[in-house]
C-alpha cells in the first residue's frame, strides 16, 4: 500500500497503472487501446478503489482510508471539473495523465456503490456481520471523537455508540451490551424484534483476539 500510495496516488484516487501506456501493443490488448489516462489506461478506476480502502483499515491506517475515501467521492467533487451526477459514483475518474484530468466517466454503471458502501459501513466505521454475531472493529481518523450507528441483525436492533477518547486509529479496549461487559468484539444474537443498547470505547485491547472475517 505504501507503494500504490507512491506511484498510483492521484487528487481523485489511485490509477491503475502508471505510467500510462501511449502507444497501442498486440500483447496487451485492450488496455492500451485506450488514450493515456482513460478506462484501464491509468485511470482512476472507482470500483478497485473501494478495495483500497479496506486494505489501509486491514493495516489499521484509518486516516489513509478516510482520505481515499473522500477522493473517490462524488459529492467532494468539483462540479464544472466531475461532469457527472454528485450524488452518483462514476465507474472511472481520468488520471493524471489524461488531457482533463478528474473528468468522471460511466456513472451508474459500476460496482462502486455497493463496495464503496462495504468499505464503510464494515470497515471504517467496522460494523461488520460474522456467522457468530455483529462484529464491532472501527478503523477511522484519529481525530474523531465517536460516532453512533443504528444496525438491524437478524431481526434485531443494535443502537452502538463508539467513543475515541484517546484519539486511537483502530482497537477496542472494551464493550458493553445493555450495560454488560461482554469479552471480544462480536456481539451476540439475541432474539428478533429485541433492542440493545451497546457502548464502545475504542482504546488498545485488554487482550488480542482475532477479528472475524465478513459473513452477510
Amino acid at each position: 500500500m505504501d507503494s500504490a500510495w507512491q506511484f498510483l496516488s492521484d487528487r481523485s484516487g489511485m490509477v491503475l497503472v502508471n505510467p500510462a501506456y501511449t502507444t497501442y501493443r498486440d500483447f496487451l490488448g485492450e488496455i492500451s487501446s485506450y488514450p493515456p489516462g482513460y478506462k484501464e489506461n491509468a485511470s482512476v478506476f472507482c470500483h478497485n478503489n473501494s478495495w483500497a480502502i479496506i486494505a489501509e483499515t486491514i493495516l489499521g491506517r484509518g486516516d489513509k482510508a478516510w482520505e481515499l475515501y473522500s477522493r473517490i467521492c462524488p459529492a467532494t467533487k468539483q462540479a464544472d471539473l466531475y461532469r457527472s451526477e454528485p450524488y452518483c459514483f462514476a465507474q472511472t475518474i481520468s488520471g493524471k495523465d489524461a488531457p482533463l484530468p478528474g473528468e468522471a466517466k460511466n456513472s451508474w454503471l459500476t460496482g462502486t456503490a455497493s463496495w464503496t458502501l462495504t468499505a464503510l459501513t464494515q470497515h471504517i466505521l467496522g460494523i461488520r456481520p460474522t456467522c457468530d454475531g455483529l462484529c464491532i472493529d472501527p478503523c477511522i481518523p484519529p481525530d474523531w471523537n465517536g460516532f453512533t450507528v443504528t444496525r438491524r441483525f437478524r431481526g434485531c436492533r443494535y443502537e452502538i455508540e463508539i467513543t475515541n477518547p484517546n484519539g486511537v486509529m483502530k482497537g477496542i479496549s472494551s464493550i458493553t451490551v445493555d450495560g454488560k461487559a461482554i469479552d471480544g468484539q462480536v456481539l451476540p444474537v439475541y432474539p428478533a424484534g429485541k433492542t440493545v443498547q451497546v457502548k464502545a470505547v475504542m482504546g488498545t485491547p485488554t487482550e488480542k483476539q482475532p477479528i472475524p472475517a465478513a459473513n452477510n
